[in-house]
């Protein structure tokens, strides 16, 4: 008998949910707000550039990760050789402790790696479709998207969306009673310590300045990352060390600004951010070209990264309704790979269930 599972959120924690069911005998929906695939892991086209403005790569912290790149393909694999330096709250450019790992992207863009762990499955993704609530009833589920669309029946459920969002959504859940008593004794408590849970995790708001020059800008690094947290700044790297991603001869610069200036100026005109971050930009590259380029872009991201991991004593015990999540959150560590591993470990929890 096949299992029904809905996924909610296309990123990469989904992407890796609905891989690790490949095989499985899972019918899998996945239901993603955006127009595309992949979340922070985001990749925007503009005047012949490509950058990733959100998760900038893929690392190899795990080491099942080289594995998975072999199974979906490396055509088009960029390996970002070059290091991570740092800088602390003066400016002052340090070099890196040489203990770089590989740092991947493709040559389209980090979502690539999104859309080929979907290509590699049957799942049925349906973008542009905001999940407004869910319901159990009989032990089975019904998803209801903002549009007044029902999506279901669904025997499974699992939330993949950045923690302040899945706890909006565990606020729209409804259990019967009889799951109720399965996950807490009444029909609410599970569920609202779930939430409570989730909801505590810490996350840092990151505002992304894109810098585009016609000039190249050569340095001996990739990025530079801020270690004290005291600067306005809190990383900056060179998307022209990416193969395929910015013409010969120009420059393109992703400047990631720190949680604090992030939430003071998320909402200041792109115009002056940019120029503000511009400024940075020419005082830790001390190249003053870089005060003026000749356009810009950015994205501002109110949920960037977990600070902490959700306590998992109160959302695992969701699964005896048929209830999962899964995400960076979930193990408190703010990359790709993590979210990605994550959401392959809860699929496979979903296929031990099913």
């Amino acid at each position: 008998m096949v299992t029904r599972l809905c996924v909610v959120g296309a990123g990469v924690a989904g992407a890796g949910v609905a891989y690790a069911l490949r095989d499985d005998d899972v019918d899998v929906t996945v239901l993603e707000k955006s127009r595309g695939v992949g979340g922070r892991a985001a990749t925007r086209r503009k005047h012949g550039c490509r950058y990733d403005h959100g998760a900038n790569y893929l690392k190899s912290t795990d080491p099942r990760t080289g594995d998975l790149l072999d199974e979906i393909g490396r055509e088009g694999l960029v390996d970002v050789a070059e290091p991570v330096w740092t800088f602390d709250a003066d400016g002052a450019v340090r070099e890196g402790d040489g203990r770089d790992e590989h740092k991947w992207t493709f040559e389209t863009g980090i979502t690539r790696l999104t859309k080929r762990l979907f290509a590699a499955t049957d799942a049925d993704v349906r973008t542009s479709t905001r999940v407004a609530s869910a319901t159990r009833r009989d032990g089975l589920w019904t998803v209801a998207d903002a549009d007044g669309n029902d999506h279901g029946p669904f025997d499974l459920l699992c939330y993949t969306p950045p923690a302040p969002q899945t706890a909006a959504l565990l606020s729209s859940t409804e259990l019967d009673s009889t799951t109720g008593a399965d996950v807490g004794g009444d029909r609410d408590v599970g569920l609202d310590r779930a939430r409570e849970a989730v909801d505590a995790v810490p996350y840092r708001t990151v505002r992304t300045l894109v810098l585009h020059y016609d000039v190249r800008v050569e340095r001996p690094y990739y990025a530079l990352l801020n270690t004290d947290r005291e600067h306005p700044v809190g990383w900056l790297a060179r998307e022209d060390c990416k193969n395929g991603h910015v013409p010969d001869g120009e420059s393109l610069l992703v400047v990631q600004m720190s949680p604090s200036w992030s939430v003071e100026h998320y909402d200041d005109p792109l115009a002056s951010a940019a120029a503000v971050a511009a400024g940075h930009a020419a005082d830790l590259l001390d190249d003053d070209r870089l005060r003026d380029p000749d356009w810009v872009d950015d994205q501002g991201w109110r949920y960037a990264q977990p600070d902490a991991a959700v306590d998992r004593a109160a959302t695992d015990p969701l699964a005896a309704a048929g209830l999962f999540v899964a995400g960076d959150w979930v193990v408190g560590e703010p990359r790709v790979h993590a979210a990605l591993w994550n959401g392959v470990e809860t699929g496979e929890r979903i296929a031990d269930r099913s």
